[in-house]
């Protein structure tokens, strides 16, 4: 499955090095990346930060949403960096950093897709049946947050296998290569991102239908239901709304990545990097839409910009 080069290092299917074929493209996306992995780290360690620190904000739905920003964190730290260094440079790396960097990746998108699901049925469940839902324990939201990542690496694991069992320490290469199947490919692409998708549009369209009848409602009995239990309510339907947001970019973000992976589309390295760049800004935009949509994640900003951040 690998060759050796001219120069004396193992390249994977005989790809020395490949870059691309306009330097100023190569340098385009690495200044994006440069500019974009910083500022994700920046906004998902404030969304990490509020929530993991003040325990008034750590309700249901936002234990899920810290979930998704430890998710996007990890993306600005290890996987936008790894991309800048693709790109740009022909480092010899063993196959034990090509494998750890390809789970990492894998692991974060599955975990990311899992958290979106859990946030559909969390918002299912706030909508559709909100008594059941106020009965409901952040330590249960935190145990399936919990089985999501478990079940993340050990699915990964699993489809990795085949670069688990082919590692070798004194192997050096220039391009990290990824042994996985046809196959396993288009399951993988099914398992992570159409059944997921099949659900969350299921999910929505319900709390869609729900949250009008519901906002009808309100109307037209504004005077009996009482300013808490209208406020409540609202509260309920704005969250919804934000969500639903966060999930169409990620599906923006997502969708080309994956549709061009099911049908085996072939393409030139730029528009591969485009799609990748594409795919890891999700983790950008998330907590810019917490910033325009909660106020609690301003307030917490403003905070740590005067230098209060203990006095909430």
């Amino acid at each position: 499955m690998s060759l050796e080069d001219g120069d004396g290092y193992i390249s994977p299917f005989n790809t020395s090095c490949r870059l691309m074929s306009d330097a100023w493209k190569s340098t385009l996306i690495s200044a994006a990346c440069c500019l974009l992995a910083p500022l994700t780290v920046v906004l998902n360690l404030v969304v990490v930060v509020s929530i993991s620190h003040f325990r008034h904000f750590q309700t249901t739905t936002n234990i899920i949403l810290l979930s998704m920003a430890v998710s996007d964190l990890l993306v600005g730290l290890a996987m936008m960096p790894l991309m800048i260094i693709t790109l740009d440079f022909c480092w010899c790396i063993n196959s034990f950093l090509c494998f750890f960097f390809h789970l990492l990746g894998f692991v974060l998108t599955s975990a990311s897709v899992g958290n979106m699901v859990l946030i559909s049925v969390d918002r299912y469940v706030a909508i559709c049946y909100p008594l059941r839902y106020s009965s409901i324990k952040p330590n249960t939201v935190k145990i399936c947050v919990s089985v999501c990542w478990t079940s993340s690496i050990i699915y990964n694991l699993i489809l990795l296998k085949d670069n688990l069992l082919h590692l070798d320490s004194s192997s050096c290469y220039k391009k990290c290569p990824l042994l996985l199947n046809d196959i396993l490919a288009i399951v993988d692409v099914v398992i992570t991102f159409y059944v997921p998708l099949t659900v969350i549009i299921v999910l929505y369209a319900r709390v869609f239908v729900v949250a009008v009848t519901q906002a009808r409602a309100m109307r037209s009995q504004v005077s009996t239901t009482g300013s808490k239990t209208e406020s409540a309510m609202k509260s309920e339907l704005r969250a919804a709304r934000t969500l639903g947001i966060v999930i169409l970019f990620f599906l923006m973000c997502f969708f080309p990545y994956y549709i061009s992976s099911l049908i085996g589309q072939g393409m030139n390295i730029e528009v591969s990097t485009v799609q990748l760049l594409l795919f890891y800004c999700n983790s950008t935009i998330n907590p810019i839409i917490y910033a325009f949509f909660y106020p609690w994640f301003r307030k917490t900003v403003k905070l740590l910009l005067n230098c209060k951040f203990c006095k909430l």
